[in-house]
């Protein structure tokens, strides 16, 4: 698939005509995710096909530059299984003669680029496909948003016209998905069928909804991989101040409770 899924989120390379920038835009389906909440956490399962996701079609074009491969075993992976994600691509390196070399990837290292440069990037997909770490974080709705575009591709409705009433209709390179804004985007449909990507066979059926909603939760954890502790924490704070606050309390009542 030479565009896929974070190109589509990043608004790089799309085009819209200005008729299809009035359009109107639907209303993001507000998702339920494992994070939300005070109590929130992230699913491990998930996470690791979300990676799946990830690297099957959409790191081709786009990287996690923000992400090290030994983070990985954060999302329940083993040291191993994290290290042979990494060896799937390769760095440069200086070899022990100064000279420079090809290596695997390593646990140190983060998530490779699919492009050695902006120009390459450039050459081949007329814009730099955007870097995913932070997308999630980057767009209104977040992680609502990403799943709403992966899943709102569709035909045109039959009414869809321009403001002065003449019929729209899309051109070649162009698609029509109901929640990006205008309508009108030049990616095509990253997630296109059911079954696009293997899942095992203790995991959900790899639908088109589930890799869209697996994918958008890895994202999740790569804009904030340090989000429960981060709740933990505040969690501990909270109970800190009410214990304290009780405890100054009841110093209160008892230093003032003879004053008249």
């Amino acid at each position: 698939m030479r565009l896929a899924l974070a190109a589509t989120l990043a608004l790089g390379a799309l085009v819209a005509t200005p008729a299809a920038q009035a359009a109107e835009q639907a209303r993001l389906p507000a998702q339920s995710w494992p994070t939300d909440g005070v109590f929130g956490t992230f699913d491990r399962k998930q996470l690791q096909r979300g990676l799946k996701v990830y690297t099957t079609v959409c790191s081709a074009c786009h990287g996690l530059r923000l992400v090290a491969y030994r983070s990985l075993v954060d999302i329940g992976l083993t040291p191993a299984e994290a290290k042979a994600v990494a060896a799937q691509k390769e760095v440069d390196d200086i070899g022990d003669d100064g000279q420079p070399k090809k290596r695997a990837a390593d646990l140190k290292d983060r998530f490779v680029s699919p492009f050695p440069n902006a120009q390459a990037a450039k050459a081949t997909h007329g814009t730099v496909p955007p870097d995913l770490s932070l997308i999630v974080k980057a767009r209104k709705g977040g992680a609502d948003y990403c799943h709403a575009i992966l899943t709102g591709y569709s035909d045109p409705p039959k009414d869809w016209k321009h403001e002065d009433g003449k019929p729209m209709k899309l051109e070649s390179g162009q698609n029509y998905n109901k929640y990006f804004p205008g309508n009108i985007i030049a990616m095509g449909q990253p997630l296109a069928s059911d079954g696009q990507v293997e899942y095992g066979k203790d995991d959900p059926k790899p639908t088109i909804d589930q890799m869209a909603r697996d994918v958008c939760a890895f994202l999740i954890w790569t804009s904030e991989p340090t989000m429960e502790e981060r709740k933990r924490t505040g969690i501990k704070v909270v109970l800190f101040l009410l214990v304290f606050t009780g405890i100054f309390f009841v110093m209160y009542r008892r230093t003032w409770r003879n004053v008249h």
